[in-house]
């Protein structure tokens, strides 16, 4: 009977793998990466604008800086839907080996024109046209934008791999050459745009309008629900455990909708209403996953780092509490999941998934009570350190509670992470006892070798000596046997006859 473990391996784990790898998601995770510099960059002076110092606050205001940082934002998280289109445009193309730069602007091209061109204006009869909203190139029509990526990406590349395309000579360079291989596939793209936009303005609304109402907005409640929070909370570590990237694979998905929360947030604060719940305030944003799911790294790991450097008892865990705190700090804990290692290891499954659902619960309901505030759009890098993070996205109140979930990650891991370190302490100690064990051995067989040596040396000394003695004798015995034997003397004389 196959084993739990092999079952997720082989039937739970290569499905998702071959889901996350697919053309689609792979150009939206890669995509919505060109975004992330819009909502940094924009969040900063947003910061700037609307600092948590009120002193500073009022010299902004005082100086004229106030309008100035704003417009910054609204340049950025008003282009995010926009971008985020010819992101994914630019990623599918690319990675199917086609040049895509053209393919981006044939995505933007046709987002614009399935936009409602105009905008109402109080105190005007009729609206105002030749304009493009940045209702719709920023956070509402993002999800819009994704499908017009996908949609551009599909016929391009459709028409590129089957040659339909104007070929120049050899000679004409490259960049000429790429302008009219985009000819056709442009001009098919916005016939199609030309023609939903038409089939939509007679039922006088737009594309983007639909797709908002169908699929955004239903997107964003799921994201923004208790139960959403909990698979997000959950998933992350539950990929990362078997080795896969779950927080890019996660993150690839949700952004688009976390994104959107924050940036209808901050359009509450811009138009001069409380932030709250119930003025259309969302409590699941990108710094709720990014500062709070995955503070720390996923599975919000600091709570082994801290029973590392205070109370572990073996070798391996002090030394890799160590290593593994400074990146912990910023948001990047491999060196504790694979060092440990959390990944595949069944007896920190456990706190390494329910560690990050807890926590996501707590601060759910405390925002969802009013005890926390809502974000605005306000982000800070991933990598921003602990409490950091909170006093940036939220004030004081998030980054007192920052401090409350490290210890709460410290009290959920520490009965595991302590078996596991008394496991890894007493391999250590077995371990050690067998290489003192064999240093004896050691020390004996050299002691014994050693004597051996010495009787070896004796016995050639005496074969040496025996050698010696029997040469000496040897010797002697030659000598006898050659000496002359002396003749008897006779009475004449030695050897006359008597």
């Amino acid at each position: 009977m196959a084993s739990f473990g092999d079952v997720l391996n082989n039937r739970v784990i290569p499905p998702i793998i071959a889901f996350v790898n697919t053309r689609p998601i792979t150009a939206l995770k890669n995509g919505m990466m060109y975004v992330m510099p819009l909502t940094i960059v924009g969040a900063l002076f947003l910061l700037l604008a609307n600092f948590h110092v009120p002193a500073f606050t009022d010299w902004v205001h005082a100086v004229g800086l106030y309008p100035v940082f704003m417009e910054v934002y609204y340049a950025t998280f008003n282009l995010v839907g926009l971008v985020a289109c010819a992101g994914v445009t630019y990623s599918w193309v690319r990675a199917a080996g086609h040049e895509a730069f053209a393919a981006a602007i044939w995505g933007v091209c046709m987002m614009v024109l399935l936009m409602p061109l105009e905008v109402r204006v109080e105190g005007l009869d009729a609206p105002v046209g030749g304009v493009i909203p940045l209702t719709w190139t920023g956070s509402r029509g993002m999800v819009a934008g994704i499908v017009i990526g996908f949609f551009v990406s599909l016929i391009y590349c459709w028409f590129v791999e089957r040659n339909i395309t104007i070929k120049m000579p050899d000679g004409v360079p490259p960049n000429v050459a790429n302008a009219f291989t985009a000819l056709f596939p442009g001009f098919f793209v916005m016939s199609v745009g030309a023609l939903v936009y038409g089939v939509f303005r007679r039922f006088g609304t737009t594309l983007m309008d639909a797709i908002y109402d169908a699929i955004q907005t239903p997107m964003q409640g799921m994201t923004d629900s208790l139960g959403g929070v909990m698979v997000m909370a959950f998933l992350i570590p539950f990929l990362w455990f078997f080795g896969v990237h779950g927080s890019s694979i996660v993150s690839g998905v949700v952004t688009p909708m976390l994104t959107a929360n924050a940036v209808d947030n901050q359009r509450i604060v811009d138009s001069g209403l409380e932030l709250t719940i119930e003025n259309g305030g969302h409590i699941v944003t990108q710094q709720f996953k990014d500062n709070f799911i995955n503070m720390t790294g996923a599975g919000i790991t600091i709570g082994i780092v801290v029973y590392m450097l205070l109370w572990a008892k073996s070798t391996q865990f002090k030394t890799l509490g160590r290593l593994g705190g400074g990146p912990a700090l910023f948001n990047i804990n491999e060196p504790i999941t694979f060092g440990t290692p959390v990944v595949m290891n069944p007896l920190l499954a456990v706190p390494f998934f329910l560690t990050p659902m807890v926590n996501a619960v707590i601060l759910y309901l405390l925002m969802s009570l009013g005890i926390l505030p809502l974000f605005t759009a306000v982000v800070a890098p991933w990598t921003t350190p602990p409490i950091i993070s909170g006093l940036i996205v939220g004030g004081w109140p998030h980054a007192i509670y920052q401090a409350f979930a490290i210890v709460l990650s410290t009290a959920i891991y520490f009965p595991f992470i302590r078996k596991a370190d008394q496991l890894a302490h007493a391999d250590e100690l077995a371990s050690h006892a067998e290489h003192v064990e064999e240093a004896a051995a050691a020390r004996r067989n050299a002691e014994e070798m050693e004597e051996l040596e010495a009787r070896k040396a004796r016995m050639l000394a005496e074969i040496r000596d025996l050698e010696r003695e029997e040469a000496r004798l040897g010797t002697q015995m030659g000598r006898r046997r050659v000496a002359p034997i002396a003749e008897p003397e006779g009475p004449h004389g030695p050897g006359r006859p008597a």
